[in-house]
């Protein structure tokens, strides 16, 4: 079934609504957060940080509209910037998404907006994660092993009571994950808690095979970016970010190509803004050399600047000589 013109503008809408909610509750929280990009087929929308904890979500009404390629995007974008991928939704196309549950897609971390308001604003974690066949939970197995020993609970007494094999409880004691009414009646018996809270922020991404990938880049990038490595760069091109790339020496770069003025100008507001929030450095490059030599805090690099770099250091001392212009 189709959906008319005006249901898109309504998902939109909500969906703008949501993201403006989520910042609001990151702002109240004290991260200092990135501004809306309104760009789109970005993997992301909101980056924000607090200290050293980086955080990076995408917001969706529908959580099932998530595809595979937004996912390997925003897990490569995580990894590469040490932060924290994840997803803020309403609901999917199921049913509306519980409060005090952790969902997942691709291997990224899903809450509803209130779980995510309970855990920011008032410390309150998820317990419960969705997987196929029901819900599920951590057991704390050494606590699960201490307190079955202190009170002298054979494996097999724990079992029947749990209505699980005593290979399972073994298990268990061993740090697997159980489904809920299993440990309920596990804590029944015992008297004791042994459930573990859910960290949605705690996420280890393997990219490698991400990074493989990563063969579909137009010969105008290609060129720029034949030219980074060869002064010293690592670069890991990017597709659904407001940046082309990054490009990381010592420093870490946001690094976006521009052809077209406006886009130039709209791309260098959103990667400036990034890279504050980031604490990283960024740089758009350009075809042609310009008397615009930064906007708004973002270095403008001509190709030919870039060519003319015998080294790193080259184009960094050039950043800064501009980011320095952009602070008088």
């Amino acid at each position: 079934m189709q959906t008319t013109k005006t249901e898109r503008r309504a998902v939109t809408a909500n969906r703008d609504q949501l993201i403006a909610r989520v910042r609001e509750t990151l702002a109240t929280c004290g991260f200092y957060v990135s501004e809306p990009h309104h760009l789109r087929s970005v993997s992301f929308d909101v980056i924000a940080r607090r200290d050293s904890h980086l955080l990076i979500f995408k917001v969706l009404s529908n959580i099932d509209s998530l595809s595979q390629s937004d996912s390997d995007d925003l897990r490569v974008l995580a990894t590469t910037l040490g932060g924290s991928p994840i997803i803020i939704g309403l609901h999917s196309s199921a049913a509306e998404l519980e409060e005090g549950i952790l969902y997942s897609r691709f291997g990224l971390p899903i809450l509803s907006e209130e779980s995510f308001k309970e855990l920011m604003l008032e410390g309150v974690p998820p317990l419960v994660y969705a997987a196929p066949g029901g819900l599920y939970v951590r057991i704390d197995g050494a606590t699960l092993r201490r307190v079955r020993e202190e009170k002298s609970i054979s494996l097999g007494a724990l079992a029947e009571a749990a209505g699980v094999s005593r290979k399972a409880i073994q298990m268990y004691e061993a740090g697997m994950g159980t489904m809920v009414e299993i440990a309920a009646r596990i804590e029944e018996f015992l008297d004791q808690p042994v459930v573990l809270p859910l960290d949605p922020f705690e996420f280890t991404a393997e990219v490698a095979e991400r990074l493989r990938t990563l063969e579909i880049i137009d010969d105008q990038n290609r060129e720029i970016f034949d030219m980074l490595r060869e002064i010293g760069y690592m670069v890991l091109p990017t597709r659904r970010c407001p940046f082309d790339a990054f490009a990381r020496e010592e420093e870490l770069l946001l690094t976006g190509i521009g052809e077209d003025r406006r886009l130039v100008e709209r791309k260098a507001r959103v990667v400036g803004n990034l890279s504050r929030i980031t604490e990283k450095k960024s740089v758009i490059i350009i075809q042609q050399e310009s008397r615009v030599k930064e906007i708004e805090g973002t270095p403008l690099v001509s190709k030919d600047e870039l060519r003319k770099a015998d080294h790193s250091e080259d184009l960094m001392k050039l950043i800064q000589k501009r980011e320095k212009r952009a602070k008088r």
